[in-house]
């Protein structure tokens, strides 16, 4: 059988995208590449949010070219946002590219593979409008605990730095029939794990007109027997509601975990972003959680050196950093994105003010994640034992796992007690900025995730590359 890999830039939605892609080729009688070989197929789902992302696309595509020349049987395929923007130019400067797809059309990747082989020639099919919605395709997923469900795609946002809704379309929801018949359908499945996907998540019943259907929906979640955890990504501020916080507090399975994107501390800011919220509102929200929540955990996105940031704009965004004292933020030096209005705006920050002040909100960024992470040394945590991360840990008697407030936590397994998919209680002993380390697990809860990935692992082998995910480094070698 024919083998694929896949490597995946971007968002949640495109890993999960790159799952359904994974999903299509295994139904097609492809199957998934071991590490260290050749696979027959490299797909690429890209991501058009920063220009890193067209650089790494377009030096893999150089770096595959020879192989491409002596092996015509070689497909190569780009789909995902970069390809709905670009759509031809990508040919233009690749011409060795067998098929370029949307973010629309994941499920004609098969089929138009098969075209290009016939015909010898390039393949280009993108659709401006999702004609259905993606949950219907098959999904090989990289864990057997924990999974991603989708209740919407799109967005109706109209940020002036961000492409992604020019390319994914207004938002669209699925039905709640629909989303809960999946996560029951995982939950026997095996997963104990899920995390709801939206572009802007808790806008979900905008399309039907229920405000408050995001809240009933997490309501829905605590009520499966099995379903051990519940995350979401990503909301946004404008539709953060008082229901949502309420239905975080009182739904036992929904963790301590908000990711609440801030882009700038800013007023001015926020309005040339078009962000339709201010820093008093946003403070109002982070405020009424930690009240209902007091263990909650806080992470957000920062933009710096976006059009027309002052000095002041950006110490605005400092003082907000070290009021809230966000567990971790991602934080990405502003990237002009062709086609977005932010792309044209006057006083344009120069490269150099730009890295200093990411710099600098890093460095302090920094400091803040290490202490908070410190107010844990002592306490006991559980953990969701993770399964691919812990493979890569240096020492051979460590394990990974996410605690409830998803921070990344690395414990002692010599006495190996815990499997992936297990739930274990531990006792944290160090603090660093961007993880924890803790003792030997004093409990462990053995799940069906446990059993489901230990069969999984059985069934598929731990030498595949999961989901056909690459790391640079191994299409080198390619």
């Amino acid at each position: 059988m024919p083998t694929f890999v896949v490597e995946t830039y971007g968002c949640q939605m495109n890993v999960h995208d790159s799952e359904r892609i994974s999903g299509l080729l295994i139904d097609a009688g492809y199957t998934q590449a071991l590490a260290d070989s050749q696979p027959d197929l490299v797909v690429f789902n890209t991501c058009a949010v920063r220009e890193n992302a067209d650089n790494k696309l377009y030096g893999n595509l150089s770096f595959l070219a020879p192989r491409k020349k002596s092996d015509p049987n070689f497909q190569i395929a780009v789909g995902g946002c970069m390809a709905q923007k670009d759509q031809d130019a990508i040919i233009k400067r690749a011409p060795y590219v067998d098929v370029v797809f949307g973010t629309h059309n994941i499920g004609s990747l098969p089929i138009l593979l098969e075209r290009a082989r016939i015909e010898e020639a390039s393949q280009v099919e993108i659709k401006e409008s999702l004609e259905h919605f993606p949950s219907t395709l098959p999904v090989k997923r990289d864990s057997a605990f924990s999974a991603w469900v989708s209740v919407s795609v799109g967005c109706n946002n109209t940020c002036t730095f961000c492409i992604v809704p020019q390319l994914r379309g207004i938002e669209k929801d699925r039905s709640m029939d629909e989303i809960m018949k999946e996560v029951r359908a995982l939950v026997d499945q095996g997963v104990i794990e899920i995390t709801l996907l939206g572009q802007n998540v808790n806008a979900y019943g905008v399309d039907f007109g229920d405000r408050g259907a995001f809240a009933k929906l997490l309501r829905e979640c605590g009520k499966v027997d099995g379903l051990e955890r519940v995350r979401f990504m990503s909301p946004h501020p404008r539709d953060f509601t008082d229901d949502v916080i309420d239905a975080m507090a009182q739904t036992k399975n929904v963790m301590p975990h908000l990711h609440m994107p801030l882009q700038s501390g800013s007023d001015q800011i926020l309005q040339a972003m078009r962000r339709p919220y201010r820093r008093d509102r946003y403070l109002g929200i982070i405020q009424k959680v930690k009240s209902a929540i007091p263990n909650a955990a806080i992470t957000t996105d920062i933009i710096v050196g976006f059009p027309g940031e002052t000095d002041h704009d950006f110490e605005q965004t400092i003082d907000l950093v070290k009021e809230v004292k966000f567990s971790a933020a991602y934080t990405f030096q502003y990237s002009k994105r062709p086609g977005t209005p932010a792309a044209t705006m006057a006083n344009q920050v120069s490269d150099e003010v730009m890295t200093a002040r990411y710099n600098q909100l890093h460095k302090i960024q920094q400091v803040i994640s290490k202490s908070e992470n410190e107010k844990l040394i002592g306490q006991n945590i559980e953990l969701l034992v993770s399964s691919s991360e812990g493979r890569h840990d240096v020492n051979e008697n460590r394990m990974n796992g996410r605690s409830k407030d998803f921070r990344l936590t690395h414990f002692d397994n010599s006495a190996k007690l815990a499997r992936a998919g297990d739930l274990v209680q531990v006792k944290v002993v160090e603090a660093y900025a961007n993880h924890i380390v803790a003792s030997s697990p004093i409990s462990v809860k053995k799940t069906k995730g446990a059993d489901a990935h230990a069969a999984w692992v059985s069934e598929n082998g731990d030498k595949r590359i999961l989901l056909g995910i690459p790391t640079l480094a191994s299409l080198k070698s390619l």
